[in-house]
């Protein structure tokens, strides 16, 4: 298993206007990525709206992600459900297909005990593919402590974790009593940030990168904070998510529901700049002021007036300086304070 350092994007799934897939699309994004140099990829999570995802769909996105990364970074593959059963069989299908890893999430909903998530990620790993452990607490309703992260990583086959509690103290607590001790025994154990605005200060801690979502948008410049963190330079990495701070902060607005509602600022960015056509599916067009809202954090809602306060600095510095070089922006912006 190669060495899973660096930013990994938690790939969003292209929906035509009628709400079916875009499989085209998902073939630009792709190629878009690795143009951009991202290190790795992970569809079929939460970002990949994969609950509204049928089995068929789901199995032709594994295999266009495989064709058409080649071996060339690698590919992490969503196979969590709370029902073991069906979280195994998804976890063998990301092998059989070619995944480098599985992401399993905790069981959501369900809310097991310890010893009920020791046998779900044993029952994941017992499959033969490396596993990642998903870690988010807001969206399952369980917390895997540190402690329980140890324990779980014992298990032949656990090769890490997304940690996304949020919780910075518990991100130090699990890179210090289990990555490690796994390094000085001899063997890797991943820590990525699932949280954006979290990636420097898990990397300042000792841990691997990113599970990004933002990357869908920038794969380049979430990279270069990364890789410019991961190589000591955080004074050029605490520069860059400064920049980018309202973007990262606030780019997923809502997951909604019922179907496909996608995050809906990044597929307006994608749209614009003509990656795919999707938007979302007609059944959801109150979302369509959510569009006009993520914009808004990324430009501010003027600029020749006056404005005052560090976030409205940082919003429009981001907006001026960085947005035109994404295409995202006309340079129609003055550029002094």
């Amino acid at each position: 298993m190669r060495t899973l350092q660096g930013a990994f994007t938690a790939l969003i799934t292209p929906m035509k206007e009628n709400g079916d897939v875009d499989y085209e699309g998902f073939r630009r994004l792709i190629k878009f990525q690795l143009e951009e140099g991202i290190n790795g990829l992970v569809p079929l999570g939460t970002t990949g709206e994969t609950p509204t995802l049928d089995e068929d769909e789901e199995e032709k996105l594994i295999k266009i992600v495989v064709d058409e990364v080649k071996g060339r970074v690698p590919v992490i593959i969503g196979t969590g459900s709370n029902d073991t059963k069906h979280m195994v069989l998804y976890t063998k299908r990301a092998r059989d297909l070619g995944a480098d890893a599985a992401l399993v999430v905790t069981p959501y909903y369900n809310k097991p005990n310890d010893e009920g998530l020791i046998r779900h990620f044993e029952a994941a790993a017992a499959v033969g593919i490396p596993v990642i452990i998903y870690n988010i607490a807001s969206r399952t309703g369980r917390n895997i402590s540190a402690p329980l992260i140890e324990r779980l990583s014992r298990i032949p086959g656990i090769i890490g974790v997304k940690e996304a509690s949020g919780d910075v103290n518990q991100m130090g607590d699990i890179i210090r009593t289990v990555k490690l001790p796994a390094q000085a025994a001899g063997r890797d154990f991943t820590v990525f940030s699932g949280d954006d605005g979290l990636t420097l200060p898990l990397i300042g801690l000792g841990g691997d990168g990113i599970i990004s979502v933002i990357s869908n948008l920038v794969p380049a410049k979430v990279a270069a904070l990364a890789k410019a963190c991961l190589t000591g330079d955080f004074e050029a990495g605490g520069n860059r998510p400064h920049r980018g701070k309202p973007l990262i902060c606030r780019q997923g607005l809502h997951n909604p529901g019922p179907r496909r509602g996608g995050i809906v600022g990044i597929f307006h960015q994608y749209r614009r700049i003509g990656l795919f056509a999707g938007l979302h599916c007609p059944g959801v067009e109150y979302l369509r002021p959510e569009v006009g809202q993520f914009r808004r954090l990324l430009v501010g809602d003027r600029f020749h007036g006056p404005r005052v306060g560090h976030q409205s600095r940082v919003r429009r510095e981001y907006a001026v300086h960085i947005l035109p070089d994404l295409g995202l922006l006309r340079t129609h912006c003055r550029r002094d304070n």
